[in-house]
């Protein structure tokens, strides 16, 4: 296994354990007294850090990996210097949010984060192109950094706003979510499914079926923005096209499934039970994700829903942590990217006992808030989610540190 590999996604998986961290001093404060946090100026160290420190990391990090598995034996030293930056802006953030809230410092790590994800963008568009016995994961690729590098217009607008103190609400939330659907939709979205689809070519899955399922994605996803801002006055002909995009995704997840169910004795041979149980938590995941999208295209639901902020969190977390983490975890383990050790294996499993616990008590508050009848000690609850989330990935950076990579390896290899 590449040296340079195991070390950038122990790198990415110290910066997740630092997320949760962050997340359950958040909700610690919600309950107890803390004064020398700033919970909003925290809050935005925990989103910033969790893009760009843990997913983002980890995304750049796979994909450069799978350049070096097509024949790119040069690719982690390329890269190097675009990994560090990546890493540095991020820290830089983590460390100037929490203190100082958005000031130049942070600022300035947040814009120089946006320009590394230009520049991966550039490089790697370029190098999957040149890359040896192409396929359609190439395109998964492309069109992931290309969302990425789309997501900055919603920032900067976002930054212009608040420059020039013209901020409207509608105005403002409009650039918030343009950021995070082609975040969360685009190069989320698009890498982990390139990733998922270069394992199902290798496992029998025809070319056409990737295409197809990368075509239907790939078109709905621009109008496929609208389903989080039906709030906004648009006309019936984009009305039209979000609800079409919301059924194309829908369309292309149940061409894949069916392909990835059909193939699934030659599946379960080239990944272990514990890694299949995580890939079937993404898949559900993911699966709620897209009805749930489905579903808003009924303003009325839509409206009702975004009313809520215990939704709003659930939906987020439920695609940020349910599809995507859970997504990145399983493919680091199915493939033996890490050493499974004991510990390992319980602090992901501790980990994800977390988000489920996370996810069904947000669901819970959210309804409560419909009915507008409190909760008793979901706060509680929900700090307990919290703990688990950051024990389980304690465990985890836990079990890499004391771990010797090639007894641990050899020994997953005989399992």
């Amino acid at each position: 296994m590449n040296r340079q590999l195991r070390t950038w996604l122990r790198i990415s998986l110290i910066s997740l354990l630092l997320v949760a961290l962050a997340g359950l001093i958040m909700r610690y404060k919600i309950i107890y007294p803390l004064p020398l946090v700033d919970q909003k100026n925290l809050l935005h160290a925990h989103s910033h850090f969790a893009f760009a420190g843990w997913i983002t990391q980890a995304l750049m990090t796979l994909l450069v990996y799978y350049l070096y598995q097509r024949g790119d034996v040069n690719a982690f030293s390329r890269y190097r210097p675009l990994l560090w930056a990546n890493i540095i802006t991020a820290y830089g953030m983590l460390f100037t949010f929490p203190f100082l809230g958005y000031q130049f410092p942070s600022i300035l790590f947040s814009t120089l984060s946006i320009f590394v994800s230009y520049w991966f963008a550039i490089q790697y568009w370029r190098d999957a192109g040149l890359a040896p016995n192409r396929n359609i994961t190439t395109y998964w690729f492309r069109a992931a950094v290309v969302f990425n590098a789309v997501s900055s217009a919603g920032a900067f607008y976002l930054a212009y706003m608040l420059a020039s103190k013209s901020a409207h609400t509608t105005h403002y939330l409009a650039s918030v979510y343009f950021f995070l659907h082609f975040q969360y939709n685009g190069w989320f979205f698009f890498a982990c499914m390139g990733l998922l689809s270069y394992r199902l070519l290798l496992s029998g899955v025809a070319a056409t079926k990737i295409r197809q399922v990368f075509l239907l994605f790939v078109v709905a996803c621009v109008p496929a923005y609208f389903l989080s801002a039906l709030w906004l006055p648009i006309g019936k002909f984009i009305y039209i096209m979000v609800v079409v995009a919301a059924l194309l995704q829908l369309v292309g997840w149940g061409v894949l499934m069916r392909e990835a169910v059909r193939l699934f004795p030659v599946i379960r041979k080239q990944v272990t039970v514990f890694a299949g149980v995580l890939f079937v938590f993404f898949a559900v995941a993911l699966s709620i994700k897209l009805l749930l999208q489905a579903a808003s295209v009924i303003p009325s639901l839509s409206r009702y829903a975004f009313g809520f902020r215990p939704i709003i969190i659930g939906y987020l977390h439920l695609v940020l942590l349910g599809v995507i983490t859970v997504f990145l975890l399983a493919y680091i383990a199915a493939y033996r990217l890490i050493p499974l050790t004991a510990a390992v294996r319980w602090g992901i499993i501790l980990f994800t006992a977390g988000i489920i616990s996370n996810e069904l008590l947000l669901m819970m508050q959210g309804i409560a808030d419909m009915r507008y009848e409190p909760l008793p000690a979901v706060n509680k609850w929900l700090l307990g989610a919290a703990l688990m989330l950051f024990s389980g990935m304690l465990l985890v950076n836990g079990g890499l540190l004391f771990s010797k990579y090639d007894r641990a390896h050899n020994r997953d290899a005989g399992n």
